[in-house]
């Protein structure tokens, strides 16, 4: 049948078309160009089916990729070239008239999806091909040496042709043959590794137990092993390797020969390696993040009697001023000229600098002497900041407050180390800034006490001096107003406005969050019901209110939800609790009990910060979670163009976890069109941030919500 010109079949030929002209030239196929084409045309179908279908089915685009693998199209580059082609023209030949955002992303979900397949289709053909001469040569045994010579043809053929690298060596380490694959890994000629000795091979990574197997293995006392092996190329480069070295007997049973199977996972090593990195780091400065650092304290405090820790807790003063004044960009260079300044200070055998988040930093020391050490340490991080910082032609002057902390290992868990430097900090802080203080107890109490979280708290709360600004949650993908987050913030009498980051872990650390916290959930749902009933009931808004530790382990938290909201008139489908990450970290039973009857309830409960403590990821499945709020360090890669492409990878593969649990996202920090616009492709659900609009009053939210919010 001949398809209708420009007709859907046309147009689908046109693509297979294309795709065959980039598959060709990097293809090891036999087939022509034509025939290529003619191989392609049912896998483009497939793609359009899967593009078209109601329903996303990764299955087509596994399939395709696996299909490539079939037709020898084992290239890397082939999946690339294949990768390229369907995001430029599978939505422009195959998506007929439908919504183009949405076949975009099907797109490209399709790509990730042929890409899994590929490689999964790829290795089990090598795996196989490994096994296969591995299972011969273990059968063989005392045999294999007369098969060389009896079967030259049928070896060569899978010797040369194997996709993995092969050698034989004789039992005095020579080596006697080499195939081609061995020969491109190392990227040398045959005569690079040909006649040279296995014992010359070593590298300062190799374990200590690798040469003990090998020389277990030519004794005979074993007849295989598998290990990670690292070579040095002639290069200079580094080749890792997972290596199988088989025993080869002769007809007697005697050793004979050595037999070496190499599958490169160079590649794979430097990927998780850059991975583990950006796990690590911090994304703005490059310094070690909380969770690294968290892992180097927790070891340092394990290490035994007599060893010893110091550790300066440094926040920046003023640095909101600046941010506030100068903008988020002037604040995040300032602080990366301060992380540079501080990783000078730190370069001592046992010293690390790293940034918690925001203008926190953390120094660590261990040694003997570290009563001395850490004092020299902050006095070489007060110096550092001496010097005026540069940015957009002002000369900003940076000052810091420090708590240092300093003891033995053992004593303390590292959350009890954190806690108490930050408390000294803020001692530091109340006592002028600029300036270390030494953690004491003591101390401590004094400084709780001269804030007045006894009695300011509770009697700011009797006269009003609390208020709520609202930060409207806008929909990105028609820009609509869906609620807006609760910040609850302090007119206080003599230090004016103050941001819950002031008072909020003041006041968890006295309990009286609790009783606040209850004050902010009913002026919230409150003023839910107001806008509920100014809009005549259709469409409400969401309010989202955070919700903090120290509430959770409240036994009237439940009733106290559900109070407030019969007297208010509000659906419990209308509220979302905020709870952070770090909050539900390691949390059993009890403690997601009432988070689980909130949610039966119609409650929404969001993970707060999410990306910025220990996540497990395994844990979402048992927390009653229906919404993932992203950490702004998640997206600051996307504020400039183009957007930085491990950044995308990261927040899609979030966003395609969330989403196949059922759970929406919610974006934090959202400053540029363009960061919404990229948020909006790669799958987010809503957003906010000061690209929408600050905090501010109710009425303001109402006046937003009558309009189109992206304008």
């Amino acid at each position: 049948m001949t398809a209708e010109p420009d007709g859907p079949e046309d147009r689908l030929r046109r693509f297979a078309t294309i795709w065959s002209r980039a598959l060709f030239p990097v293809t090891a196929t036999s087939l022509t160009r034509p025939e290529l084409e003619e191989r392609l045309l049912p896998l483009a179908r497939r793609l359009r089916g899967a593009l078209l279908a109601r329903g996303f089915d990764a299955e087509a685009g596994r399939d395709v990729g696996a299909a490539l693998v079939d037709a020898h199209c084992t290239d890397p580059d082939a999946l690339s070239h294949s990768l390229d082609c369907v995001d430029a023209y599978l939505v422009l030949y195959c998506g007929e008239d439908g919504p183009q955002e949405d076949l975009r992303v099907r797109a490209s979900r399709l790509q990730h999806a042929m890409a899994a397949g590929f490689a999964r289709a790829l290795r089990e053909r090598t795996l196989a091909e490994q096994e296969a001469i591995s299972q011969a040569a273990l059968r063989a045994q005392g045999v294999v040496a007369q098969a060389l010579h009896a079967s030259e043809a049928r070896f060569r053929a899978v010797f040369e042709g194997a996709a993995i690298g092969i050698g034989i060596a004789d039992l005095d380490g020579n080596v006697l043959q080499i195939n081609g694959a061995l020969q491109r890994m190392f990227g040398g000629s045959e005569q690079t590794l040909r006649g040279r000795r296995v014992q010359d091979l070593t590298h300062p990574e190799d374990l200590p137990q690798t040469w003990r197997l090998y020389d277990e293995l030519v004794r005979g006392e074993r007849e295989h092993y598998h290990t990670e092996k690292a070579f040095s190329r002639p290069d200079g480069t580094a080749l890792w390797t997972n290596l199988t070295v088989s025993l080869l007997r002769d007809a007697d049973g005697a050793p004979q020969y050595t037999l070496a199977l190499m599958e490169d996972t160079t590649e794979r090593r430097l990927l998780n390696l850059r991975l583990r990195y950006e796990a690590t780091h911090d994304a703005l400065t490059g310094l070690p993040n909380r969770t690294l650092f968290f892992e180097r304290l927790e070891k340092v405090l394990a290490a035994g009697e007599g060893k010893r820790f110091g550790l300066c807790y440094l926040d920046l003063d003023g640095f909101k001023t600046i941010n506030d004044s100068l903008g988020h960009a002037a604040g995040d260079r300032l602080l990366v000229e301060v992380a540079d300044r501080l990783q000078s200070c730190a370069t001592a055998p046992g010293e690390m600098v790293a940034r918690l988040g925001g203008d926190e930093f953390v120094a660590l020391t261990t040694g003997p002497d570290t009563r001395h050490e850490v004092d020299e340490l902050a006095a070489r991080i007060m110096n550092v900041l001496v010097a005026p910082v540069s940015i957009d032609g002002r000369e900003l002057t940076v000052r810091g407050s420090i708590g240092i902390v300093e003891g033995p290992a053992g004593e303390r868990s590292a959350a009890e180390v954190l806690r108490s430097a930050d408390i000294t900090m803020y001692r530091a802080k109340s006592a002028g800034g600029n300036r270390f203080e030494l953690a004491d107890p003591e101390a401590d109490a004094r400084a709780i006490t001269r804030h007045g979280l006894t009695t300011a708290l509770p009697a700011a709360l009797e006269r009003g001096e609390f208020f709520i600004e609202y930060q409207p949650l806008v929909h990105l993908g028609d820009g609509s107003v869906r609620g807006a987050e609760a910040l609850v913030r302090w007119l206080h009498p003599q230090h004016g406005v103050l941001g819950p980051d002031r008072f909020i872990p003041l006041a968890e650390h006295t309990g009286l969050i609790v009783p606040l916290g209850r004050w902010v959930l009913e002026e919230s749902v409150r003023q839910a019901g107001a806008w509920r009933e100014r809009t005549g009931g259709t469409d409400p808004l969401r309010i989202n209110v955070n919700l903090s530790p120290c509430q959770l382990t409240h036994p009237g938290l439940v009733q106290d939800t559900v109070d407030i909201l019969e007297r208010a008139g509000v659906r419990p489908e209308a509220l979302c609790l905020e709870v952070t990450e770090s909050a539900l970290i390691g949390a059993d039973d009890d403690l997601l009990k009432p988070l689980r009857r909130l949610a039966e309830m119609g409650v929404d409960i969001a993970l707060d910060d999410f990306g910025t403590g220990y996540s497990n990821l395994a844990n979402l499945r048992r927390l009653p979670v229906s919404v993932l709020k992203l950490d702004r360090s998640f997206t600051q890669g996307m504020q400039q163009f183009p957007a930085d492409p491990v950044d995308l990878k990261i927040v899609e593969g979030i966003v395609a976890l969330a989403h196949s649990l059922d759970l929406a996202v919610t974006v934090e920090g959202v400053e540029t069109g363009a960061q919404a616009e990229q948020l909006r492709i790669l799958g987010c659900d809503t957003a906010q941030g000061w690209y929408y609009a600050r905090p501010g009053p109710p009425e303001r939210l109402h006046e937003l919500a009558l309009v189109d919010a992206t304008g």
